[in-house]
């Protein structure tokens, strides 16, 4: 249960309306205790065991006092006008005080719901924030679809069966302290024996609640894994169709499917058994009551009188309610912390991508990037082994090799996705981790094989992440990237929406959109991980065109899979098994009959 005070941490922006939730609930403790004691004085008239009392005590905090006075006051009305006018007025007493009980009642409900919706919004965005600070590693071990199960049906478990029922763990506490205050007053002999029997209940119910948790855990780790098979499904439907695959696809799922609806009948069950098991307990109790208190009423010299006792079992009725909720948000909220602890799990995630204390802005690239003796390894087997090379500011700087050889790792820890465990990389003579990592990325383009584009428009995907952008602007982007003649051509131009991923576009054409992207946020350093190797010849030279006018001037490391493309390069190296192999121009490569003239040979 630790985790629920992790829960409260999002409640304490809302400290005013927990304040206010607090007042109300204390006055419709107050009201819900009166609307039940001003039965008695009615049924003490109505069966003529009204007691005459004739002065009053000095008014005190205590209930003995407060008691004596209203008694007073009720026997001075019944002088005055009679025990059908007292009757009446009592009536009209009992009215308005049911009345401020349930307006305080809908008042503690008002004030809590916009407490309810802020917390959930707030976990939504933290979750959402914390996604997005994660480094790529951390994704390699976890399944897009158990993260969306996370930051949705989880969410939305917190705030059914946690939120809602922190709300009455707060509330019906005081209504039952209230309420078991009222009967211990009228009498303490009867409430001991409730006491002995509730805590028998309560005993019984916790019996039930404790493989809750567990349950709800399994089940919410299997949504998890429907919504992978889903994700996965709809992002290789091409290949599922291609191979009919089907009903094979249909028979996995349908495993998945099976086990969530198994889990969640387990978990179900114990939830709902407490409801009506708690209710017929209540009424066990009750039964329990009437014995006992009745024969307290009936014995030869009473402790209890008639009056009194049926106002002990309105009082006690009242009492069941929130005892019930109590125990069903007991159930909630163990059945919630699974939940809770599936989110918890990407919120203490440590990020080792991360500033340093004292890390250093860097505003602007002035020399060259370094990378001296650099070894990598993502888990245990070593990717990178020694690597070092220069590339100085303007030039461009080629990687090729077999695919597994280590290129795409060498770009990707340069703007820091990933860490080198030896070596360093410098830019402008500085190890990158001591720059601010927004400001070290912000000075870099990345233009991948797979171009990744946004379900919105031409605009918004070209002004992405450039505040402030002008139509004049990404209009000249688009132009550099060859991208704005079918751009214009399309049914609502710049503002047409490209589909998801850029569905409704060419391989081609949704690079050149990639590529004004990059054009237009103007870095000074450019990342090109094969981007022209997933298209056909004509695509593949307007593509390199667009390259070509986006290199211009530009530091750039450049991935190549076709060498034709890269024969200008300032220097090629060629990395084979994490290391470089060979370095050199095009011609200079060629004429060493290595590495790089068997794959130029094997293109041609």
């Amino acid at each position: 249960m630790k985790n629920i005070f992790k829960i409260f941490r999002f409640m304490i922006p809302y400290k005013g309306r927990i304040i206010a939730f607090v007042i109300l609930s204390i006055l419709l403790a107050i009201f819900s205790v009166a609307s039940i004691t001003a039965v008695l004085p009615f049924l003490q008239i109505l069966f003529k065991q009204s007691p005459v009392v004739a002065s009053a005590v000095p008014w005190e905090m205590n209930a003995t006092a407060i008691v004596h006075n209203i008694s007073y006051l009720i026997s001075q009305y019944i002088v005055t006008h009679g025990q059908i006018a007292t009757l009446g007025l009592l009536s009209i007493m009992v009215a308005l005080l049911f009345l401020f009980k349930n307006l305080f009642e809908y008042l503690t409900s008002f004030v809590m719901i916009p407490l309810r919706n802020g917390v959930v919004m707030d976990i939504r965005m933290t979750l959402y924030r914390k996604v997005l600070d994660l480094p790529l590693g951390y994704y390699s071990n976890e399944r897009k679809g158990d993260i969306l199960s996370k930051m949705t049906n989880d969410v939305n478990e917190i705030e059914v069966s946690v939120v809602r029922s922190l709300e009455l763990l707060f509330k019906d506490p005081l209504l039952l302290i209230a309420y078991l205050t009222t009967l211990i007053i009228i009498s303490p002999q009867l409430s001991l024996f409730v006491l002995g029997m509730i805590f028998v209940a309560v005993f019984v119910l916790g019996r039930i609640g404790r493989s809750l948790r567990k349950s709800s855990y399994r089940a919410q780790n299997s949504l998890g894994d429907i919504l992978s098979a889903i994700e996965e499904t709809l992002s290789g439907l091409r290949v599922v169709k291609g191979f009919t695959a089907e009903k094979h696809m249909t028979n996995k799922f349908k495993g998945l499917n099976d086990k969530y609806r198994k889990l969640c009948n387990h978990a179900s069950w114990r939830r709902d058994l407490a409801s009506p098991l708690s209710e017929f307990l209540g009424v066990g109790v009750v039964v329990a009551v009437l014995m006992y208190g009745g024969r307290l009423v009936l014995m030869d010299n009473p402790t209890l009188s008639a009056a009194a006792l049926i106002t002990y079992l309105a009082a006690f009725s009242q009492l069941l309610n929130p005892a019930k909720r109590f125990s069903q948000s007991y159930y909630n909220i163990v059945k919630g912390m699974a939940s809770a602890d599936r989110i918890d799990a990407i919120l203490s995630a440590e990020n080792p991508i991360k500033d340093g204390p004292n890390a250093q802005p860097i505003a602007e690239f002035k020399s060259k990037i370094e990378f001296r003796n650099v070894s990598f390894k993502y888990i245990d087997d070593w990717v990178l082994r020694n690597v070092s090379f220069t590339v100085e500011k303007g030039k461009t700087i080629a990687l090729v090799g077999q695919s597994g050889s280590g290129k795409s790792t060498i770009v990707d820890l340069l703007p820091r996705f990933w860490d080198v465990q030896e070596g360093e990389i410098l830019v402008d003579g500085v190890n990158v981790k001591s720059y601010k990592l927004r400001e070290l990325r912000s000075l870099m383009g990345i233009v991948n094989q797979e171009p990744i584009l946004f379900n919105d428009t031409y605009f918004n995907n070209i002004a992405f992440s450039v505040e402030g952008a002008t139509a004049d602007d990404v209009e000249a982007a688009a132009k550099v990237a060859n991208a704005h003649e079918f751009i214009s051509t399309s049914p609502e131009g710049y503002q047409t929406v490209v589909g998801d991923r850029g569905s409704k576009m060419s391989g081609g054409q949704r690079q050149r959109v990639s590529i004004a992207r990059a054009v237009l946020a103007n870095p000074p350093i450019l990342i090109l991980d094969e981007a022209t190797s997933a298209l056909d010849t004509e695509s593949e030279k307007i593509v390199q065109s667009a390259l070509d006018n986006l290199m211009q001037n530009r530091t750039s490391i450049v991935i190549a899979h076709r060498l034709s493309t890269i024969k200008n390069a300032d220097e090629i190296l060629v990395i084979n098994e994490g290391e470089i192999a060979e370095r050199g121009t095009h011609d200079e490569l060629l004429a060493k009959k290595g590495i790089y003239h068997k794959l130029h040979t094997m293109q041609q």
